[in-house]
């Protein structure tokens, strides 16, 4: 019989980024150029990206979700984030993962986006 599992309790939904790497702020920023082009707020505001994960040797994988499973640019959402990241001075490869797990919430949303979409 094998034993049970721990369950981790508190354990966070969402893996947490590489915030302390240097390269951390220009993807941000990258990620702030590519939009949802049904709201009219950046996929980072509007807390799409979950995870920028940034390995030793600068490579960058990102998990994000989108809005709604059905989202029309699902399948081209990834592709235009890696576009917006890989070309930065320093980053090796970018892997763009989706998931729906956690499912987005308005709650994900920064103030900016929130502000701007008029819900403050």
């Amino acid at each position: 019989m094998s034993e049970p599992q721990p369950h981790l309790e508190g354990a966070p939904l969402i893996q947490p980024s590489s915030i302390d790497h240097p390269l951390y702020d220009k993807i941000v920023e990258a990620c702030r150029s590519v939009f949802d082009p049904e709201i009219p707020v950046n996929i980072f505001d509007l807390g799409l990206v979950y995870t920028i994960d940034i390995g030793a040797d600068n490579a960058v994988n990102v998990t994000m979700t989108l809005t709604a499973p059905g989202c029309p640019v699902a399948g081209e959402m990834p592709g235009w984030v890696a576009d917006a990241i890989e070309p930065l001075e320093g980053v090796k490869h970018v892997d763009v993962h989706l998931t729906w797990d956690p499912p987005w919430g308005m709650d994900m949303m920064s103030d900016e986006a929130r502000l701007e979409l008029g819900f403050m």
